[in-house]
């Protein structure tokens, strides 16, 4: 990876945008430090793996994780629902705050329409398009071409073109950018392991952008759909959207550096890390979340008595909907 391209910025009207050398093609691995930080968090990986085939009812877990990421990974983009507002339905919302409800209630539409469609389609370009029409679904940005690839310049940060942060590269060439990423994805020749590939994978889509809204989120989403495609992770239960808010400034800062200074090393360090400390703490939640459920059970719905069974049953359900609202007249 010494001699790595990032790619080159492109004099055009007025501005300069930024040309992503393709991807797919043959790396040689040669860092010790990266190397050690790949076991490391391929052994995480492995562990929370191996431990949601031990979990009893996977799918709970998989419901609120899925619910947490949508919340977080909308939160970095500006949305101000939190996870317990995310859990409710949209007539107990305040009409203020109804649009940000949405738009957290798209992205985790979109994660379970992707995880499904998975067992049809491969990841490629054709499922992100679906997704993302799913997250502009009747939302801001609805009118950004939901589901379509960009057909204008689109920049980060700053008000116009001549003071962003960064610019992609023009309409022109995303599409055959995010081929060469859709074949990247599947090829096995590349010499990258799989957390290496998905760091890459991540990077280079927010470096082409594809989308004129929804590319922080859709690529977030891409790396939990690689794991799971691939086999790496038996469950969906991997989610680095909290990692990457609490780490924001690095995040940006070391998808730059590659841009500027060609420095993948740092940019995989990073992901590197993510990915193992955020295995670890998923790990963790399902712990504490298994020794909560088997003291619930066996110390205090046994107290209930004859209420015990309907106790049971409302003690399953809170695990599918976890805030729950009584009707009125009870």
């Amino acid at each position: 990876m010494k001699n790595f391209q990032a790619g080159r910025f492109i004099g055009q009207s007025g501005y300069k945008s930024f040309l992503p050398e393709r991807v797919n093609r043959a790396y040689r691995l040669d860092d010790p430090e990266l190397l050690l930080l790949h076991e490391e968090a391929s052994l995480k990986l492995g562990e929370l793996s191996a431990y949601s085939e031990l979990v009893p009812n996977i799918d709970h877990f998989i419901r609120l994780h899925i619910a947490k990421e949508a919340t977080v990974s909308s939160r970095i983009e500006g949305t101000q629902t939190n996870i317990e507002e995310a859990l409710l339905n949209e007539d107990d919302i305040d009409p203020e705050r109804r649009s940000d409800w949405r738009e957290v209630n798209n992205y985790i539409r979109a994660m379970n329409q992707s995880l499904q469609d998975l067992s049809t389609l491969p990841l490629s370009t054709r499922l992100l398009k679906k997704a993302h029409q799913t997250l502009l679904d009747g939302v801001r940005g609805e009118h950004k071409l939901p589901g379509e690839f960009r057909r204008s310049q689109n920049w980060i940060g700053g008000a116009t073109l001549q003071d962003a942060v960064f610019i992609p590269p023009v309409w022109q060439e995303v599409e055959s950018l995010m081929g060469d990423l859709e074949n990247f994805l599947h090829n096995r020749a590349t010499g990258l392991p799989h957390v290496f590939r998905i760091a890459l994978a991540h990077y280079q889509f927010e470096t082409i952008h594809p989308f004129l809204n929804g590319n922080g989120r859709i690529g977030r989403l891409l790396i939990t759909l690689y794991f799971v495609d691939t086999g790496v992770l038996r469950s969906p239960l991997l989610y680095l959207s909290d990692f990457f808010e609490k780490n924001r400034a690095a995040y940006y800062d070391n998808l730059t550096r590659v841009r500027t200074h060609n420095d993948i090393n740092q940019w995989l360090r990073f992901f590197l890390v993510g990915v193992r400390d955020t295995s670890a703490i998923a790990i963790e939640g399902l712990r504490n979340i298994l020794r909560l459920k088997k003291d619930c059970e066996e110390n205090r719905i046994t107290t209930l008595g004859k209420k015990m069974h309907n106790g049971k049953i409302l003690f399953d359900y809170l695990f599918d909907y976890p805030v729950i609202r009584p009707e009125k007249g009870c």
